[in-house]
C-alpha cells in the first residue's frame, strides 16, 4: 500500500512516520502534489500554530490539493483542525472539509490547564476509524478543540465535550495523537489503513 504523509512545517510529523513503520509500512513524506494525488492513503499529521500552518500550505497550494483529494484522508491534532473552516489560533481560515469553528479552551476552574495533556477516554464513537474502540484511552496534547458537531465520531471531555475525532466524505480524524496511543491508537492507524 501506498501510504503518503503530508510534509509542512508542523511539528510531529516523525514519530507517525515511525508508528507507521512499526506496522511494516514504509510511508512517504512529500510535499509534491502529483504524490499526494497518486498515494493509496494520505495522513495529513502535524503540531504547531494553525495560522503558520495554513500560510505554509497556502503558499504551496497544498491546501487546494489536500481539499480536492479523493482516497481516504487522515488528519490528525493540527490536521483535524486545519480541516476545519476556521481556527481561533491566528484566527485563520482553514481548509474546509468540516464546517466548524476551531476554538481555543476557556479555564472555568483552578484544576483547569491549557494545554490539555495526557490520557482521556473516547466514548459515542461511530465509523470503521473507531471500530473497536469504544472507552479506549488516548493521548492528547492541545489548547484548542472543535466543538460537538454533525460530523463528530468520538467524543471526549476535557473542561467541556468536544470532537475527539470526525469524519465527512473521504476524510477522516482526530484531536488525540494515534501513534502516541499504545495499543489504541495503532488499532485506529490500522482500522484508517483499511478503510
Amino acid at each position: 500500500m501506498n501510504v503518503a504523509i503530508v510534509k509542512y512545517n508542523a511539528g510531529n510529523i516523525y514519530s507517525v512516520v515511525n508508528a507507521l513503520r512499526r506496522m511494516g509500512i514504509e510511508p512517504l513524506l512529500t510535499d509534491d502534489a502529483e504524490l499526494l494525488k497518486k498515494a493509496d492513503r494520505v495522513l495529513f499529521p502535524g503540531q504547531g500554530h494553525a495560522g503558520e500552518a495554513m500560510e505554509y500550505l497556502k503558499a504551496r497550494r497544498l491546501d487546494e490539493v489536500i481539499r480536492d483529494l479523493k482516497q481516504p484522508v487522515f488528519g490528525i491534532c493540527v490536521g483535524q483542525q486545519l480541516l476545519c473552516r476556521h481556527s481561533e489560533e491566528g484566527d485563520v481560515d482553514c481548509i474546509g472539509i468540516f464546517d466548524a469553528e476551531v476554538k481555543r479552551f476557556q479555564p472555568t476552574r483552578h484544576e483547569d490547564k491549557v494545554p490539555c495533556m495526557g490520557w482521556n477516554k473516547l466514548y459515542d464513537t461511530k465509523s470503521h476509524l473507531m471500530e473497536g474502540i469504544e472507552g479506549g484511552y488516548v493521548y492528547f496534547v492541545h489548547s484548542y478543540y472543535v466543538p460537538l458537531c454533525q460530523e463528530t465520531i468520538a467524543t471526549a471531555d476535557y473542561i467541556l465535550p468536544y470532537s475527539a475525532s470526525m469524519h465527512k466524505d473521504n476524510f477522516y480524524a482526530c484531536q488525540f495523537h494515534p501513534e502516541k496511543s499504545g495499543k489504541v491508537g495503532e488499532q485506529i492507524l490500522r482500522n484508517f489503513l483499511e478503510i
